[in-house]
């Protein structure tokens, strides 16, 4: 509804706008069911670094990029401008204009390298930082990775009315009759992006949320996601609480897991804090079952085909044999007997005829394999156990190896390395997920003389992704919310956890803080100056975090002090002084015990800015260095990305065998190209730059085996970016 009120507000003729607006207000209060939000005007873009045009869309950059005009004509330094709602004409300095995208508007992006990391130069994974508005970003990705992502994990803004960094975190608008629907159109279109990343057949997405939006993003992804299997699970991100007026304090927060195809989380071994004070009823060895039902159908009428005897020998060490099933009407006493054997059966504590667990067939079955244990006679008989399909799967998959057998033919096994695994419930109270502790402290140790407000936990962001990445050590990981970068520090924590090759692409804005953003103007500066943009999200905050944690060197360049993991107090006896104590700090997580921070990790990492490039200059192949990353990433982003200077001369061809692919650039060369291509094997993707349909066709017959793209015809049909979604 804000788009027609901005365009009844256009309206000339005083009572003709009245009486419009009366009848949209009449049609507005008819409320639908389910999620009801006005569709808010398009988002705008600033596109630093395009040259402006005749007939380029441009606004000032001191102002909204919604307060838009026309380029008329462009004499010196001076554009001669129509204003796109007043008509009105004006003479701007062109050092004044930005040009500007709504969404919609067809634009053609590349990414500018701005920096890199490398401490692990022999390794072909390279993460990518993307300076980006993320809805533009998404699109890229759409076009590169389209089903190919494994895992989506974001924080979006919370609607708090905060204007700290991320996105200005206030989606109110006041024309907004429904205070939350600026958010939620804000949202869904970058949900609808993201689930073209999604692998239909295995993926998850992960959104955190808090008590503002919590409902309503819910029922955005029930509508977004219908096929998917959707939980939320609340977890204590503050245990201090955060106070809120007139209301209890907040102490946790939401988060949505979305999960598509097959795609479950895996059981983990996890401490005692999982378990949310119940009990621990992990087993440490394998878990031997009764073979007397109990409960439903436990008793001899429920089911009487699972109600026969079994002939145990005397000396209760060997079962002889294992009866059939017994007529309903037939008294077990009047059953045949077996001579030295005692008769067994089913018979619960009261006396009551009861049933076995297994079939007649199946235990037998089950006997031969050693899955069966008997134990002592009792007055009703014997207490029996077996192994159910679980756990005689722990022993065929070699997690308990069988080292012998007991006297009764049951099997014996090592379990001395076994560590219990298991999936927790939906409330979470984890210490390590604490966000002061182990976000905001971290930071601080990484990023001394910066400030950073609510940064995740490293650990809790490090758990819900192991959760569904544990079996996938290949896994492609998306965070379109990128904040502080917390989601590569814990890809590489958890790569270096468990040797995995997970690879991690971050998003994020170049926004600085409100209160920055108000000194910078009064010195005269505007987004898109230098001045401006270094101390923006991305070159401040998320790059230098991820730099930090990579060497293990602070801001400051000092090493960073601590270890990773958390730790408890423990006392233990000290043999050196009789009856005192010593107090120790034991690691709560083996896996990271004893890694320091300073020991950084083996990584490397590439920082992009997306930015603009003119269609025509693309089409005319006067781009490609330009679009040489995009490739790059196009073909998985494998090893380190190539780079051509602007004094370098544009090849006939690439074979890049460190990156797995090649490009034609002149059809000329063609037969040399496909020689070069079929001597190496390591090439998987082809990028062919021609003009002609059916000359792209006719050479890449010859290239069956490849992935294979059309130069510059997929680029401009794919990157009509703003048209898409």
């Amino acid at each position: 509804m804000a788009a027609i009120d901005d365009l009844i507000d256009q309206i000339s003729d005083v009572s003709l706008r009245k009486r419009i607006r009366n009848e949209v207000n009449r049609i507005q209060r008819n409320k639908k069911f389910g999620l009801v939000f006005e569709n808010h005007l398009p988002e705008y873009t600033p596109l630093y670094g395009l040259k402006i045009r005749v007939g380029s869309k441009v606004a000032l950059k001191n102002k909204k990029p919604s307060d838009m005009y026309i380029v008329q004509r462009i004499t010196g330094d001076k554009a001669s401008c129509e204003h796109l709602a007043s008509h009105k004409n004006k003479i701007l300095n062109l050092s004044d204009l930005v040009c500007v995208a709504e969404f919609g508007d067809p634009i053609y992006p590349y990414l500018q390298k701005i920096d890199e990391i490398s401490t692990a130069p022999e390794s072909d994974l390279w993460h990518e930082l993307i300076e980006a508005d993320n809805y533009h970003a998404l699109q890229l990705l759409d076009y590169l990775y389209t089903g190919k992502v494994d895992c989506i994990y974001i924080d979006p803004p919370y609607n708090t009315g905060a204007r700290d960094w991320k996105y200005n975190n206030d989606y109110v608008d006041s024309s907004d009759s429904y205070r939350h629907s600026k958010w939620l159109s804000f949202i869904e279109k970058r949900l609808k992006l993201a689930k073209k990343l999604l692998n239909p057949t295995k993926s998850v997405l992960i959104c955190t949320i808090d008590e503002k939006e919590y409902l309503h993003l819910g029922m955005l992804l029930n509508e977004i996601f219908p096929e998917a299997n959707i939980q939320m699970i609340s977890s204590v991100v503050n245990p201090a609480g955060s106070a809120r007026k007139g209301l209890f304090s907040r102490s946790d927060e939401y988060i949505y897991i979305v999960t598509l195809g097959n795609e479950t989380p895996n059981a983990l071994p996890l401490n005692d804090e999982w378990l949310g004070g119940v009990k621990n009823t992990s087993k440490k060895t394998l878990h031997w079952n009764s073979l007397s039902r109990t409960g439903t159908n436990s008793h001899r009428e429920d089911l009487p085909t699972m109600f026969f005897p079994i002939y145990v020998s005397k000396d209760g060490n060997k079962i002889i044999k294992v009866g059939e099933s017994i007529p309903r009407d037939l008294d077990r006493e009047k059953v045949d007997k077996i001579k030295d054997t005692v008769t067994i059966w089913p018979i619960h504590k009261d006396g009551s005829e009861g049933t076995w667990q297994q079939s007649p067939a199946t235990l037998r079955k089950i006997i031969k394999k050693g899955y069966v244990r008997l134990g002592k006679f009792t007055p009703r008989g014997m207490a029996i156990s077996y192994l159910k399909r679980g756990e005689q799967q722990k022993v065929e998959n070699g997690i308990f190896p069988i080292i012998g057998k007991r006297k009764d033919g049951s099997i014996l096994v090592d379990d001395k390395n076994y560590v219990p695994t298991f999936i927790p419930t939906t409330q979470w109270n984890i210490s390590s997920h604490d966000a002061s502790r182990y976000g905001s402290n971290l930071i601080r140790k990484l990023l001394p003389d910066r400030k950073f407000q609510y940064p995740k936990s490293l650990y809790a962001e490090k758990d819900i992704i192991k959760f569904f990445t544990s079996d996938n050590p290949n896994a492609l990981i998306v965070d379109f919310f990128a904040g502080s970068g917390t989601t590569l520090h814990a890809v590489n924590l958890l790569n270096k956890e468990d040797g995995g090759h997970r690879k991690c692409i971050l998003v994020t804005n170049n926004e600085v803080s409100d209160d920055e953003s108000k000194k910078l103007i009064k010195q005269g500066y505007y987004p898109g100056d230098k001045e401006w943009e270094k101390l923006g999200i991305a070159r401040y905050i998320t790059w230098p975090r991820t730099v930090t944690s990579i060497t293990g060197k602070n801001s400051k360049n000092e090493v960073i002090k601590g270890e990773y993991g958390t730790y408890h107090d423990e006392y233990i006896p000290d043999k050196n002084h009789r009856g005192e104590y010593r107090k120790i700090k034991i690691a709560d997580d083996e896996n990271l015990k004893g890694m320091k921070i300073s020991d950084g990790f083996k990584s490397n990492v590439v920082y992009f800015k997306l930015r603009f490039l003119d269609k025509n200059s693309v089409a005319l192949g006067k781009q490609f260095r330009e679009l040489l990353p995009i490739l790059w990433m196009k073909a998985d982003g494998i090893g380190k990305c190539p780079t051509l200077k602007n004094e370098d001369t544009l090849p006939d061809y690439m074979i890049l065998s460190q990156n797995k692919f090649a490009i034609l650039l002149d059809e000329k060369y063609y037969r040399e190209f496909l020689n070069k291509v079929y001597d190496n094997d390591e090439i998987k993707t082809v990028f062919i730059i021609t003009n002609s349909d059916d000359a792209y066709h006719e050479m890449i017959a010859n290239l069956e085996d490849k992935q294979t793209y059309q130069l510059y015809k997929d680029y401009l049909d794919n990157f009509r970016i703003n048209t898409r979604g």
